[in-house]
């Protein structure tokens, strides 16, 4: 069974876009995963397909009517009702990497592109729709981020990457960032590969890069090394371990 992906969109010729190049694009041609943008103006009643309007209390801009989208979402859960239905939006909750784990083992997902000022809240309150954001930044609309959660979900698909452990050490994947990489020419512009991933020292070679996928981490993201840390030290049981001031 392939993952389906359907994609409520105001611009269907987005998609696949670069999802149809390079894995993601050979996946799709395999049946790997499958593609089905659909364009939310079909959805709109009156004879210009109007699918935004003013916002109620006034201020700048359009937001998306409920009543079209929703129209959209129902036509989408009854093509694929068991795929959970996200809305790409600032004002979701933050992807991580768990996230799409967890969505690359379900059947496929449906995703709504937001445009616009936003979409009506009501539209959230009536429909069961997960809103999601992929960072703390505004884009011209949802497309993009759709794009990106779905790159993010194809290549953890059977088989997309080719060795099943190619992603295990990748940022995110164990709660750090990746470590550094290095190849040919060992030396370039004076500065050169560091000695111990020339060693041969499997062992040494392994302890470098937690090492340096700690500190990474440790200087770069202190919200990662928070939770990292917080995690690690967890006991068996779930129980916080106390830290120990006297050094006993």
């Amino acid at each position: 069974m392939s993952f389906a992906a359907q994609i409520l969109t105001l611009y269907p010729e987005m998609f696949p876009g670069p999802l149809g190049q390079s894995l993601a694009g050979r996946a799709l041609v395999e049946g790997t995963w499958s593609c089905a943008p659909i364009q939310i103006r079909d959805f709109a009643t009156d004879k210009h397909r109007s699918v935004d309007d003013t916002p109620a209390g006034g201020g700048a801009g359009m937001v998306m009517r409920a009543d079209v989208l929703a129209a959209a979402v129902d036509y989408a859960l009854a093509h694929q009702p068991l795929a959970p239905v996200l809305a790409m939006t600032p004002r979701g909750k933050p992807l991580t990497q768990e996230g799409i784990r967890d969505l690359a083992a379900g059947p496929g997902v449906t995703i709504l592109c937001g445009r616009f000022e936003g979409i009506d809240e009501r539209l959230f309150e009536a429909r069961d729709i997960e809103p999601v954001s992929i960072g703390d930044y505004i884009l011209s609309g949802g497309e993009t981020a759709a794009i990106v959660l779905l790159d993010a979900c194809i290549r953890l698909l059977p088989g997309v990457m080719g060795a099943a452990s190619s992603g295990d050490d990748e940022s995110f994947e164990a709660g750090l960032l990746e470590y550094p990489h290095y190849t040919r020419p060992a030396i370039w512009e004076g500065r050169a590969i560091p000695e111990v991933l020339r060693s041969g020292d499997h062992a040494k070679i392994a302890a470098w890069r937690k090492q340096r996928a700690e500190d990474d981490t440790r200087l770069r993201r202190p919200d990662l090394w928070e939770r990292h840390i917080g995690v690690r030290d967890q006991s068996p049981s779930g129980a916080q371990r106390k830290k120990k001031e006297d050094g006993s």
